[in-house]
C-alpha cells in the first residue's frame, strides 16, 4: 500500500476493503470532503501516515448509498454526519447517526441544489 501524497479514484466496491486495509496498516483518517457534482457527488476520504498523504476519491450518483466507515474509524461520524446533513449524501450503517440535528439551520441540505 504506497502513497505518496496521491489521490486515487475509486469505485464503490472497492472502497470498504482499501479503507480496512489502510485501517490495518496504521493509517489514520485525515478528513472527508463533499463536493455537489451534477447528479452526485465527489467524495474525498484522506488517510495519513507518517508523512504520506492518500485521499480515495467516490465519485456517486444523487442516489447513491454509501457505507459509513464508523466500525472502521469511529471518529468518522461527525464528517459523515455533515455530508448527509449539508449535502444529502446518503450513508447507511453510522454508529452515531444526528438525523439532520447535527447543525441548528434553517433549511435542509443547504449544499444540496434543489429543482
Amino acid at each position: 500500500m504506497e502513497c505518496k501524497n496521491e489521490i486515487r479514484p475509486i469505485d464503490l466496491e472497492q472502497f470498504l476493503p482499501e479503507v480496512i486495509r489502510f485501517r490495518q496498516s496504521g493509517w489514520r483518517m485525515g478528513q472527508i470532503c463533499a463536493v455537489r457534482t451534477p447528479g452526485g457527488y465527489e467524495l474525498s476520504y484522506t488517510f495519513v501516515k507518517d508523512y504520506d498523504i492518500c485521499t480515495l476519491r467516490l465519485s456517486i450518483g444523487e442516489e447513491t448509498v454509501v457505507s459509513s466507515i464508523t466500525p472502521i474509524y469511529p471518529c468518522a461520524f461527525i464528517q459523515e454526519n455533515e455530508m448527509a446533513e449539508l449535502f444529502g449524501v446518503r450513508v447507511e450503517n453510522l454508529s452515531h447517526d444526528y438525523h439532520h440535528r447535527l447543525y441548528r439551520i434553517e433549511r435542509d441540505t443547504p449544499f444540496k441544489e434543489k429543482g
